[in-house]
């Protein structure tokens, strides 16, 4: 069991004074699917967006876990979700990739603006025709002398209709299987990048998603990350990372609505009595509870075992099953306590459900972690 220090605690903690305004009409916005500017805002302002970056970029310098922590409270305090998940989005995609990988050019050059928010960042990586089995790309990237040549199309880059830089995996070597790709990093204004319409979705609408279209783009080599052929361990570092940064966030959604659902049960009364004290809607808490610890547990666990260099493979693909099955578990059963309250939008519970659906979804689908553990397994 993890002991946070005072330090952790007030850095969490912090968290909870942006309450209020990161809340504001958060049901309303999910309806009109805009990207919250006003929120991003607060969110530069809380410098949450810094926390795991070195102090020389204007990050604070935090180490994985005590990250974890506050963007635990974060998901905690915050119920726009598609902001939390713009948030872990930028952080992850470019600044992970960047900090991990990136040389010194393109640290000093975009790491400070990734770490204040001035800069909002985007990792392309899905196509269409390949979805989860990114080998299958086709965009690729062509060396012409001291430049790079990129064409193709990349879909469902979360961030995209916002993001100031963009962080595209292509294919700088057909015959190489994962040895054949590399990451670039793109400026939105790129002579050939142009952006689709943004896309619409079931949850998660206040974090935009589009397209991207690369048209012989003409990209400097110094804007490879990591190494040319290298994109794969890119993507493994960013990926490792991701998971536990963006599901984290969804154990504090949990935790808020475990406690919503608690507060409710005492205190709304059904033939004479409150409905918590009725063994069905009791165990539908305690099944919340656990699904909450164990997602933690594996979570905070997996990030200790990150940190100290093991290998994490098997333990990445549970910690995200367990924590986004407990999610959408969780979502479903606020709805059903609430019964009638819980469908209505204006409660914010049915959002919840939408949401929590992505997360099955998205950073490798749920079907994918089981066949992963099912390979490690010798299956």
């Amino acid at each position: 069991m993890i002991e946070w220090t005072a330090e952790q605690d007030e850095l969490r903690e912090a968290m909870t004074r942006w309450g209020d305004g990161l809340n504001d009409g958060h049901v309303a916005q999910d309806e009109e699917a805009v990207f919250p500017w006003d929120k991003w805002k607060l969110i530069q302002r809380s410098g949450l967006l810094g926390l795991p970056f070195d102090e020389r970029w204007g990050g604070l310098g935090q180490d994985l876990l005590t990250t974890m922590y506050v963007l635990e409270g974060l998901g905690e305090t915050c119920r726009d979700g598609g902001l939390s998940f713009s948030v872990t989005t930028s952080m992850c995609s470019t600044g992970v990739a960047l900090a991990g990988c990136g040389s010194e050019e393109l640290k000093e050059r975009y790491l400070p603006g990734i770490c204040s928010g001035d800069l909002i960042g985007a990792h392309a990586i899905t196509e269409s025709g390949s979805g989860s089995d990114a080998l299958q790309m086709l965009t690729t990237a062509e060396r012409d002398g001291d430049h790079f040549i990129l064409s193709g199309s990349k879909t469902f880059v979360s961030n995209g209709p916002v993001a100031d830089v963009f962080v595209i995996y292509a294919r700088t070597h057909p015959a190489r299987g994962p040895l054949g790709v590399t990451a670039f990093l793109l400026e939105r204004d790129t002579p050939g990048l142009s952006l689709g319409t943004p896309i619409k979705k079931m949850g998660l609408r206040t974090s935009p998603m589009c397209e991207v279209f690369l048209d012989g783009c003409r990209v400097p080599a110094s804007r490879v990350v990591g190494r040319v052929g290298g994109g794969f361990l890119v993507l493994d570092h960013v990926m490792k990372r991701e998971i536990l940064l963006s599901f984290i966030v969804n154990a504090g959604e949990m935790r808020h609505r475990l406690d919503r659902c608690l507060d409710y049960a005492r205190t709304r009364e059904q033939f004479g009595k409150p409905i918590g004290s009725h063994q069905a809607i009791a165990n539908k808490i305690v099944d919340m509870k656990i699904g909450l610890e164990n997602s933690r547990k594996w979570l905070y666990d997996t990030g200790e075992r990150l940190m100290r260099g093991h290998n994490v493979t098997a333990d990445l693909a549970i910690a995200k099953l367990v924590t986004s099955e407990s999610n959408l578990a969780s979502s479903l059963a606020a709805v059903q306590i609430f019964g009638g309250n819980g469908y209505m939008s204006e409660y914010g519970l049915e959002k919840d459900v939408r949401a929590a659906v992505a997360g099955t979804i998205y950073s490798g689908t749920n079907e994918i972690q089981y066949n992963r553990v099912a390979s490690l397994l010798g299956l």
